[in-house]
């Protein structure tokens, strides 16, 4: 168990990484679905377009939502998005940033499923095998004298091994069809990694400085709900050990008065600096209400992301610096600087 935490706080720590991990397993996992799945085309004219073509669309749908959903950064976006503007803007640059970021990873899952499905070519032959010319794959010399819906209905078979009788016919349209599936495979494939390639390579190119400014400020809002989800909860955990403890020292006061007096000074110190480092963590917030309000807030109306400094504090380290640096500069020419003396007149009176 303490591998297993330690490697999940690794994961969460590493955010980036662990999306990464997330889109490799998911699409690892669509070609091991696509191994096991058991393609069973109808085989019959009404269907199979309908299978066929669904079997290529519906799981990459299914995959990139699932992608969506698995991504901690869409929570991020949709709060970043509806929250109210307060004082601090939104910036619709960060928004498209971070929604093209996980519309990328949720890509990989559903573009290896379309890639192993046109390679494979099952669903391409049950949904075009109706389109085919039978005439052009050997002695077709049983088909005339059938009308259009027989043709139509012997040609959906053609995916069927036992139900379709000219094997030699079959053999010759699985090929072709196949052959046709595979070339927009790679067709796909080719079109993928071009697309990926313009955008890595262009997009330096124009908008480098507003990429950066975007990729940063995305960072910053993610890290910073992480850091405020982590302030809460300990400052909840403060907060409910506070509590705890008041609750049984208003309980058992008098026995715990007598054990404090029987017990050691070392002991008392130990408690006071516990509470004290627990009312710390509270960082004055001690009641229900002011939590309520301090929550309601943040979200309405988070601060602004400029820091202040205070003004005297930055005037006394100019003042410190300065002073430091005389006196090393002095002291490295060989000579301090001259000090003003103070001349002091003294009068007596003989009164």
């Amino acid at each position: 168990m303490d591998k297993f935490r330690m490697m999940f706080q690794f994961l969460q720590s590493n955010q980036e990484s662990f999306m990464n991990g997330i889109c490799g397993i998911m699409a690892l996992a669509s070609a091991q679905m696509y191994s096991a799945f058991e393609f069973s085309c109808p085989c019959m004219p009404e269907y199979n377009y309908t299978y066929g073509i669904g079997l290529l669309i519906i799981p990459p749908i299914w995959f990139f939502l699932l992608g969506f959903v698995l991504n901690n950064n869409v929570s991020v976006l949709a709060e970043e998005w509806k929250r109210p503007t307060g004082s601090r803007t939104k910036d619709p640059t960060i928004l498209r940033y971070m929604f093209c970021s996980i519309t990328q990873r949720s890509l990989i899952a559903p573009a290896l499923w379309v890639s192993v499905t046109l390679m494979d070519g099952k669903s391409f032959l049950c949904a075009f095998s109706i389109n085919l010319d039978i005439e052009k794959f050997g002695n077709s010399s049983f088909v005339k004298g059938m009308s259009e819906t027989e043709k139509i209905r012997l040609l959906a078979r053609i995916p069927c091994k036992d139900l379709f009788e000219h094997q030699e016919i079959r053999v010759a349209a699985t090929r072709y069809i196949k052959c046709i599936s595979q070339a927009c495979g790679w067709i796909f494939l080719l079109m993928m990694t071009f697309t990926a390639f313009l955008i890595r390579a262009i997009r330096p190119c124009f908008t480098q400085a507003a990429f950066l400014k975007t990729k940063y400020w995305s960072h910053y809002i993610d890290i910073e709900r992480k850091m405020f989800d982590e302030t809460c909860k300990e400052h909840a955990k403060s907060f409910a050990k506070v509590c705890i403890h008041q609750y049984f020292e208003n309980i058992s006061g008098e026995m715990q008065s007598l054990h404090r007096h029987r017990s050691g000074k070392d002991e008392n110190g130990d408690e006071d600096e516990d509470k004290r480092s627990d009312e710390d963590k509270l960082l004055g917030i001690r009641a229900q209400d002011d939590m309520n309000k301090l929550l309601w807030n943040w979200h309405t109306c988070k601060p602004a992301l400029a820091l202040r400094k205070d003004q005297m504090d930055g005037e006394n380290n100019s003042k410190l610096n300065g002073k430091i640096n005389e006196g090393f500069n002095g002291f490295a020419n060989g000579h301090a600087h001259e000090t003003k003396k103070k001349e002091w007149a003294v009068y007596y009176s003989k009164v």
